[in-house]
């Protein structure tokens, strides 16, 4: 009787054994074989990210900087990497370009922890860099896309895009690990859509189509502020010390969502506790914009041509609290930065209804606004463009955000490697 009832009992556990085996619920291979740790992701490692820069002729770079620099021969190193003009104006509000490129430049002896490091080695990086200054050939290279010097925008990204396609590395991933600044709205404006593949870095996505650059594999830039930081902003009463409730001074005359400038324009008019006014972007009227955002307690940031604009980064290092107009921004670093700890928003239909807007503003509690004062003199270094380059500064946040961004890029690679039928497979068939 005890025989039988062990041996039913011995097939009934090799019955749920075997069911499990099956299921997949149960690995016998753990208990008779190491098992192999899965690789570590790369943000996981906590080293930097190695980044192979292309050698590319100065012409695609520092040669548009200047006659100067075109003639001179020879890589561009640290020592000889020209620098950014002090008196380049608004063209500096798109220059991110050049900070990546510095960045990968310096060696790096000041001791500072880094987000990226130059490899010279391809075989040995996580992500390749193209050094082509795409915005600044915009403003190089005529001024609209009727213009017949935009001609030379053109051949250089026709040439680029040679270049890149005869290159093993880029062949590899599709571009899918090929880091391509484009901060101007019409950078690369010829063949950008032959560059999709690639982790562009934009500052929003107002001049792109959902199929070319989406939040998933691309990186959201600040502008370049082009204001002097507010670095002695520290009066006993910062609230009273600013006079100005609303402060607002730019170009109102703007494409798409910009046109909503023209329209706060006349509502806001009128109000003694708000500045709002034209102006272009001259050295004489930014200085006058420096001092008026300083002295006001918030900064108007409603869309330019695109829905994000150089304004708001302005206010952002000038200490005074954002108020974002727009129904469609995309914010740099949002994964990390809580922007309602410092900003406001509005939706467009909120800031036309009249006297609505200012009287949210007038009505906004005193602390509260303290509060985001404190919080945006802590978090404005994230904002800054410098060479050499600072931890936790712009430069070093793009390059974690691209870190984040390639686990995207290289399972992509991965499976196009795992789908692509070898030619030896098919002469055998």
């Amino acid at each position: 009787m005890y025989g039988k009832a062990a041996i039913c009992l011995t097939l009934a556990i090799t019955f749920l054994i075997s069911c499990s085996i099956y299921l997949g619920t149960v690995d016998l291979r753990s208990y008779f074989f190491p098992v192999q740790s899965a690789p570590l992701s790369l943000c996981a490692t906590g080293r930097p990210l190695r980044v192979y820069m292309y050698d590319l002729p100065r012409k695609f770079h520092v040669g548009m900087m200047g006659r100067r620099y075109s003639k001179e021969s020879g890589p561009v190193t640290m020592e000889n990497l020209p620098p950014w003009p002090a008196r380049a104006g608004v063209r500096r509000q798109h220059s991110v370009e050049y900070w990546l490129m510095a960045s990968l430049l310096y060696d790096g002896k000041g001791g500072e922890e880094r987000e990226a490091v130059r490899v010279s080695d391809p075989a040995t990086a996580d992500a390749f860099f193209v050094p082509f200054f795409s915005s600044m050939s915009v403003t190089t290279h005529g001024h609209n896309m009727t213009d017949a010097a935009t001609e030379g925008d053109r051949r250089l990204q026709v040439e680029l895009l040679e270049i890149l396609r005869q290159s093993k590395y880029y062949q590899r991933s599709g571009g899918r690990d090929h880091v391509i600044p484009m901060t101007h709205p019409n950078a690369f404006r010829f063949l950008r859509q032959q560059l999709n593949a690639s982790i562009l870095i934009i500052v929003d996505f107002g001049r792109y189509p959902r199929t070319m650059a989406t939040l998933s594999k691309d990186v959201v830039s600040p502008y370049v502020h082009v204001v002097k930081s507010f670095t002695d902003d520290d009066p006993l009463d910062p609230y009273e010390n600013r006079t100005t409730l609303l402060f607002f001074r730019g170009n109102t005359v703007r494409k798409d969502e910009g046109k909503i400038r023209v329209k706060l324009a006349k509502i806001l008019t009128g109000n003694n506790d708000v500045r709002y006014e034209k102006s272009v972007a001259t050295p004489s009227n930014i200085k006058m914009s420096t001092k008026g955002m300083r002295l006001s307690k918030f900064c108007l940031h409603p869309a330019g041509d695109t829905p994000s604009s150089c304004r708001l980064f302005d206010a952002i290092v000038s200490h005074c609290v954002p108020v974002v107009v727009s129904d469609k921004i995309e914010l740099p670093f949002e994964d990390e930065i809580d922007y309602t700890k410092f900003s406001i928003f509005f939706s467009m239909k909120e800031a036309l209804e009249p006297g609505y807007l200012v009287n949210q503003l007038r009505q906004f509690p005193k602390d509260r606004w303290v509060e985001m004062w404190k919080r945006l003199k802590q978090v404005s270094h994230h904002y800054e463009f410098q060479y050499p380059p600072k931890e936790e500064d712009a430069v070093y946040m793009i390059w974690r955000q691209v870190k984040h961004k390639l686990p995207g890029a290289q399972l992509a690679v991965h499976r196009n490697r795992r789908l692509k039928i070898p030619d030896w497979w098919r002469r055998k068939k």
